[in-house]
């Protein structure tokens, strides 16, 4: 699941990650986001293989390759623009594994990742893209706490954008090879 992998990196839940990371323990952070994304994944695959039995292969391809394009220019786009240090109000102590949750959950339903899961799960087994999708939001989970933790303003962000974006053109374009 590299292409959800990518498409996290410098995503707004992993600004999130690593901001809760930079101001509260880590170990809540990282499970309360984990079991965010296990909920989200688990509500995109059922949906995306749902969607599989009421649309056609070549339809679903098609709606598939748009939306990777259209998550590709929007990553691109969001790369050039100037980014706001929001803060994220959370009082130390109370309840960072639950925040955490929430803010994940919250940030992410319907978010790229989810529809792009969705449409994967359409087009493949649902259990090998719920436990894929899991597992690369869980190591993009890990990536964004330990670098809050430890080094939150050194990494550009846009670079990172701007190569999850031209990854999702690629991924578009390899849609399109899946026609029947």
């Amino acid at each position: 699941m590299l292409v959800i992998f990518l498409a996290e990196l410098g995503d707004k839940s992993q600004l999130v990650c690593m901001t809760l990371a930079a101001r509260h323990r880590p170990k809540p952070v990282f499970f309360g986001s984990l079991i965010a994304f296990v909920f989200l994944n688990l509500l995109a695959v059922v949906f995306g293989a749902s969607l599989s039995t009421w649309i056609p292969h070549n339809i679903m391809i098609f709606i598939v390759t748009g939306l990777f394009a259209l998550f590709g220019l929007q990553i691109l786009m969001a790369s050039h623009e100037e980014e706001d240090d929001e803060e994220i109000a959370i009082k130390s102590g109370r309840g960072i594994f639950l925040s955490a949750f929430l803010l994940i959950f919250v940030a992410e339903f319907g978010d790229k990742t989810q529809i792009a899961v969705a449409g994967m799960a359409s087009a493949a087994p649902p259990l090998t893209i719920w436990l894929g999708a899991t597992l690369a939001l869980a190591l993009s989970t890990a990536i964004g706490v330990m670098v809050g933790e430890r080094f939150l303003k050194r990494i550009p962000m846009n670079l990172l954008h701007k190569i999850a974006g031209v990854f999702f053109l690629l991924l578009a374009a390899l849609a399109l090879t899946q026609l029947d």
